[in-house]
């Protein structure tokens, strides 16, 4: 499914959902993944969906919304189940969705920004969140597990030429593992070079939803508030990015559509599934019956039940 939600962040607000990759088409397979592991990497930049299909998908998503009433969208966001830059015609889809008057994000590994077309193609966005789980290789490649053709130093070296040209809002994100990155020293390297990137705000998360691998827990919270502490000497403008989000999620009219489209980029909590039921007037029979079609899966993380739409797979073109 392209186009999702809008779903509520905690950034951006009312976010509407582009997914312009296929299942796990993904340069990482990071043990905190909340869509699983990836089974095959790759660097390549493919074409996936033609750009006015993705511009008519969206104006539906966005007409569905607002016959139902709900709040105004604030932000077009990619932000997929792969990496949304793998995307060849990502900057042709940025172009052709401008004109909906919607400011644009993109939410990236910053796994191959040290190409220049895909620096290109971020240019044209209005807001960007590269992440940064460490500049130190071998945590790098322990907790993001990329694909072994890519180079630390040239992904750093990609975002400092990025962050120089960017005319929009930049933001960064940590993602903090207990016992991998979350060491007062691995901060110390991460904000002295948050720092040299100077973004709006450089954000701290943990894991809230159900990672890829079970062994992966949030840090305490003595060493969050440490690691935070850390960060905010090198660089001031710091925020946690640790709560939960909330339960707005929007209802198009189609219960079955809109929580196979969240779900499969975003893990809802059972609670949040529960108030867009009601939203649409339905029972929790739904849920039964997707469960039982093998469309959608049941976990729990933290204490809390969540819900995952099974992968659903599709190829992509080299170009």
């Amino acid at each position: 499914m392209i186009a999702f939600g809008p779903v509520p962040s905690r950034r951006l607000g009312r976010s509407l959902g582009v997914n312009n990759v296929p299942f796990k088409t993904c340069t990482f397979s990071c043990v905190y993944c909340q869509v699983g592991r990836t089974r095959a990497t790759v660097i390549e930049r493919l074409k996936f969906f033609e750009p006015a299909e993705v511009l008519d998908v969206v104006r539906k998503r966005i007409a569905d919304t607002e016959r139902t009433g709900e709040p105004p969208i604030d932000f077009i966001t990619f932000v997929s189940d792969g990496e949304p830059t793998l995307d060849v015609n990502l900057g042709r889809e940025i172009d052709l969705l401008k004109p909906l008057g919607i400011k644009i994000a993109v939410i990236t590994n910053s796994s191959v920004i040290w190409r220049d077309d895909v620096r290109e193609d971020l240019m044209k966005a209005d807001w960007v969140s590269l992440k940064i789980d460490s500049i130190g290789e071998d945590v790098w490649r322990r907790i993001d597990r990329p694909d072994k053709r890519l180079r630390l130093q040239a992904i750093l070296e990609g975002m400092l030429v990025f962050a120089q040209a960017f005319k929009g809002v930049l933001t960064t994100e940590t993602m903090l593992v207990k016992g991998m990155n979350d060491n007062e020293q691995n901060m110390k390297e991460i904000s002295g070079f948050v720092s040299r990137l100077n973004p709006s705000r450089a954000y701290l998360s943990v894991p809230t939803r159900p990672p890829s691998e079970e062994w992966v827990e949030p840090p305490d919270e003595q060493t969050i508030n440490k690691c935070f502490q850390v960060f905010s000497g090198k660089f001031p403008n710091v925020e946690y990015l640790i709560g939960y989000e909330g339960d707005a999620f929007a209802f198009s009219g189609d219960a079955e559509e809109d929580i196979l489209g969240i779900t499969a980029v975003h893990p809802m909590r059972e609670d949040a599934v529960r108030s867009l039921l009601a939203k649409a007037g339905v029972g929790w029979s739904v849920i039964e019956t997707m469960i039982r079609q093998g469309k959608l899966a049941e976990t729990r993380y933290s204490g809390e039940k969540f819900y995952l739409r099974k992968p659903v797979k599709t190829g992509g073109e080299k170009r």
